[in-house]
């Protein structure tokens, strides 16, 4: 049974893919696999199951700028360990080939680092043009909720004040 088979019949039990299987070869150990009476090779070719079945990608883990920045970056820092383990080879053997080696093994280390320095700032780049969709949370607004209510509530009594003060102090228990 192939792997289309058992994504469109997934009530059919593991144990029960398993026993059908045990009957299906024990019926015919005796039959050399070669030679199957009445058995054609499309018959034969049935029984082929591949390892595994290729699914296309969603969607790629990173953005184009920031795959590129990435492997050249890898590809200058395993130059790098390259270099830096020449150099060690080197002083071992004690050739004059070893201060050249640590002086570039040196500039490498720089040159890596920036590479690496070059992955991150290629990504936050991204991110920042096309990546982030920009959304509030839901304690975002309730805080700007509760604001806005605190400022209508204050604009409200300054209202109130104003009017009072326009009747000319009409609707006050006592002047102060």
């Amino acid at each position: 049974m192939g792997t289309v088979e058992r994504r469109e019949a997934p009530e059919e039990s593991v144990a029960g893919r398993s026993a059908a299987r045990r009957s299906q070869k024990a019926s015919d150990r005796d039959i050399p696999a070669r030679g199957r009476a009445g058995e054609s090779a499309g018959e034969r070719r049935q029984d082929f199951r591949p390892l595994w079945v290729e699914e296309p990608a969603r969607r790629h883990p990173l953005p184009d700028p920031v795959r590129t920045a990435a492997v050249r970056a890898l590809l200058v820092i395993a130059v790098t360990l390259i270099q830096a383990m020449v150099a060690f080879l080197c002083t071992m053997a004690g050739s004059w080939l070893a201060f050249p080696m640590v002086i570039s093994s040196v500039v490498s280390t720089v040159v890596a680092t920036w590479a690496v320095v070059d992955v991150w700032v290629t990504r936050q780049v991204w991110n920042q043009r096309y990546g982030v969709v920009s959304e509030p949370s839901s304690t975002a607004r309730a805080l700007r909720r509760e604001r806005r209510v605190r400022r209508r509530e204050e604009r409200a009594a300054l209202r109130e004040e104003e009017r009072i003060r326009r009747r000319g102090g009409a609707g006050q228990l006592s002047h102060p």
